[in-house]
């Protein structure tokens, strides 16, 4: 077999095609092309996702020392694409990465226009999301996944493209006021995740999105109730309700539910329900 004329084929394919091709690999090996020519460094520069995640390199031995490892190796990644456009950009660390080098990765990708955002930060110290996350005019898809509960604190917000969001395991500042704030600037919001976000302590959680066709909310260790849910979603087809029952629901708009899943928590209550919520 004639391996060199497969290399001179790999090749000799246009730019935009081999570009597309690393786009497939994981970060790590595509970043590696890059050491191979002149040419394959400058195609990685146009690698639209890019998918990092520290457990690439765990190694329980040597673990302070494989953490700035792998924080140089975002750098360098980071750098070698300049401002290049980004679609997708994926970032999965646990504890022993440095919070202050995050936000300069986020802002980066978001300044490139990236539209699918996806953030599982698993860190023990206490740690705020850029401001800039919650004012892209390009985000699509937004998933932010944590580790410890921290907070998230917003005060203007502008998602005007936004169509997806999922949160995890996180506290809101203000409570049920930060989530309406959240809400009320993603005017195009049709899928949302509320998993694990300890609204068992709020006053009220109101989700009042015209918009939305897909809601699932959870919460799977607490046996507290949250006092006051208000769910104005009038094209609402999906539901999936997985946690204690509220209080009171002083509104349900679920005028165009076509299905709905509901396990509650407490059992004794499950009469406080809205019958659109158990499907009577």
């Amino acid at each position: 077999m004639d391996l060199s004329g497969s290399r001179d084929v790999i090749s000799s394919l246009p730019d935009d095609i081999s570009s597309h091709i690393l786009s497939f690999l994981p970060t790590k090996e595509a970043a590696s092309t890059s050491v191979l020519s002149k040419k394959w460094r400058y195609l990685f520069a146009f690698v639209p996702n890019l998918d990092l995640d520290d457990s690439v390199y765990l190694n329980p031995e040597n673990e302070t020392e494989i953490s700035t490892s792998f924080m140089d190796f975002v750098d360098r990644v980071l750098a070698l694409q300049g401002n290049s456009p980004l679609h997708k950009f994926s970032l999965k660390i646990g504890d022993g990465i440095d919070p202050v080098r995050i936000i300069p990765w986020i802002n980066n990708v978001l300044e490139r226009g990236v539209s699918d955002l996806d953030l599982h930060l698993n860190l023990e110290s206490e740690f705020l999301l850029p401001s800039q996350v919650y004012l892209c005019k390009t985000l699509v898809w937004l998933k932010l996944r944590f580790g410890l509960y921290p907070t998230i604190d917003v005060e203007d917000v502008h998602l005007p493209k936004l169509k997806t969001l999922y949160i995890e395991a996180t506290h809101f500042e203000e409570h049920g006021v930060g989530l309406t704030k959240l809400l009320s600037g993603c005017p195009m919001l049709e899928d949302l995740v509320l998993d694990d976000i300890s609204w068992f302590i709020w006053d009220f959680a109101s989700v009042s999105v015209p918009t939305l066709k897909r809601l699932r909310f959870s919460w799977q260790e607490r046996d507290e109730f949250p006092k006051s849910v208000l769910l104005d979603t009038p094209n609402l087809v999906y539901l999936k309700f997985t946690d204690t029952v509220a209080g009171k629901y002083p509104k349900v708009n679920l005028d165009s539910l076509v299905e709905a899943h509901r396990s509650s928590l407490v059992e004794a209550s499950i009469d406080k329900l809205p019958s659109r919520l158990w499907g009577k």
